[in-house]
């Protein structure tokens, strides 16, 4: 890959505790051309976040550390990431819990278990 490609491609910050989650949205995202950097909770989103300044935020809610509901405060309140959209991935995806994301300024919420498709249209909506 030329550094011309790599400068193209969406670069996205997946961020979950647990491993095989990480694996299966890395996957998705790399097979649809992105760059995927990953974290394992809210304390290196951030700190990646403010490194990289990623595309796209895909975040479980529920890690050690600093939750995702946190992680996304902090990342809209910091004058370096506050445009960085952020969606959440969670087993928990009912309606009032995609409210309750919003709300927590998430642009959306992404149920498990993880399905291409809804990644895929994640990333199209938020990449434009």
């Amino acid at each position: 890959m030329s550094p011309a490609d790599a400068a193209t491609m969406p670069r996205v910050l997946v961020v979950d505790d647990a491993p095989v989650d990480r694996e299966v949205l890395g996957r998705i995202l790399r097979d649809a051309g992105c760059e995927v950097l990953t974290a394992t909770n809210g304390v290196e989103a951030l700190e990646l976040a403010r490194r990289f300044r990623p595309a796209l935020v895909l975040m479980d809610i529920v890690m050690p550390e600093m939750d995702g509901f946190s992680a996304c405060r902090r990342l809209a309140a910091d004058r370096v990431t506050r445009g960085v959209p952020v969606v959440f991935v969670s087993s928990k995806s009912q309606r009032a819990d995609r409210m309750w994301a919003r709300m927590q300024g998430g642009l959306d919420l992404i149920g498990k278990p993880i399905e291409a498709g809804a990644v895929l249209q994640t990333l199209r909506h938020a990449h434009g």
